[in-house]
């Protein structure tokens, strides 16, 4: 017997070797299914804190193997001839440019939606729907990942409200006083006194840049919610999708999921952030820096990282409209995808 049972689990071992461990679907230890899930570290993060959280008082016929990656490395996870991941969490661009057909994941729904606030000196207008245009014209706002989702959005925003912009190389630059001048900026760069007048950051970074500077000279305050003021509830940020051959054999996880991720946005609510913390702690990749610790994670850094579960039946068309809108700033930004891609179950 012994032996027999040790035959199976080789067998099993070299199977998952030769797939890739992780896209190996199998039993788990009650002797239901295992099924992979990842997200990228950061906002997207937290909304697999809820399943996490049920994982470990679950002992039902599916289980689920949640990993907290590089957010840089996410959509390795999705692709190839063996995809790692059951389920995957990851930004609706990506989702659109590798998935959109629909062939191999599609997508349950939006779990984040946005987490940009702008930066100022004490000097800087609050920005309001109201006075965006005369209070950003002429003005320069250094963007982190310009040329990412942050930075197609806010070009976007801009876009639909008329308002011109143009893209510096660096704050040196002498801006045009009648657009708004946006500049890339890494993280680390945005400070008081690198040459803007308002900075875009995403959380918990906008947090930590305020606290930070609280006691300096000139301190930054927190200036506008680029959420509030896209409008409508904020943008698709970050989307679930399943492996349709997991939808297709496992209806029952599926709804699974589903529930979990619709209870997430009521448990970070009511969950201490000392909590949400140990619970993503436990699944990062190890030597993967934290984007939220004890000392960053707040009740209104949650709160703002917008993580609210909408199906795709009910999100379809604003996720279609979000696509063809980044796609309107750089065509190769995202993708139209097909109606296939949407899991309306």
């Amino acid at each position: 017997m012994k032996k027999t049972i040790f035959s199976v689990a080789a067998a099993t071992l070299m199977l998952c070797a030769a797939v890739g461990v992780s896209a190996c679907t199998g039993p788990n230890t009650q002797g239901g299914t295992a099924l992979s899930v990842y997200a990228p570290d950061g906002a997207p993060a937290l909304a697999l804190a809820n399943l996490i959280a049920g994982e470990e008082k679950e002992t039902g016929n599916f289980s689920y193997d949640v990993h907290v990656v590089d957010a840089g490395t996410i959509v390795t996870y999705v692709t190839g001839e063996s995809p790692a991941a059951d389920f995957c969490v990851l930004p609706v661009n990506a989702a659109s440019l590798k998935l959109g057909t629909g062939e191999t994941y599609r997508m349950l729904g939006t779990v984040t939606n946005g987490n940009l606030f702008f930066l100022s000196g004490e000097e800087g207008e609050q920005l309001t729907s109201q006075n965006l245009a005369d209070a950003l014209t002429g003005k320069k706002v250094g963007v982190v990942r310009l040329s990412d989702v942050p930075g197609l959005t806010l070009q976007a925003t801009l876009a639909g409200r008329g308002i011109p912009y143009r893209i510096l190389p660096s704050a040196g630059e002498e801006g045009d006083a009648d657009k708004v001048n946006l500049i890339a900026f890494a993280p680390e760069d945005v400070t008081p006194a690198g040459g803007c007048d308002y900075y875009l950051c995403p959380e918990p970074a906008a947090s930590v840049k305020i606290k930070g500077t609280s006691t300096t000279a000139k301190p930054f305050k927190m200036a506008g919610d680029l959420q509030e003021l896209y409008g409508e509830g904020g943008y698709p940020q970050a989307v679930m999708v399943a492996k349709k051959s997991v939808i297709e054999q496992h209806s029952e996880a599926v709804g699974e999921m589903i529930s979990y991720l619709t209870k997430s946005e009521n448990y970070l609510s009511e969950t201490d952030a000392a909590t949400l913390v140990s619970l993503l702690d436990g699944k990062r990749t190890a030597g993967l820096a934290p984007s939220f610790t004890a000392a960053n994670l707040t009740p209104e850094v949650v709160a703002h990282c917008s993580v609210r579960f909408t199906a795709s039946k009910d999100c379809k068309g604003k996720v279609n409209a979000f696509l063809a809108e980044l796609m309107g700033v750089n065509g190769s930004a995202a993708a139209a995808v097909s109606d296939d891609f949407y899991y309306l179950g």
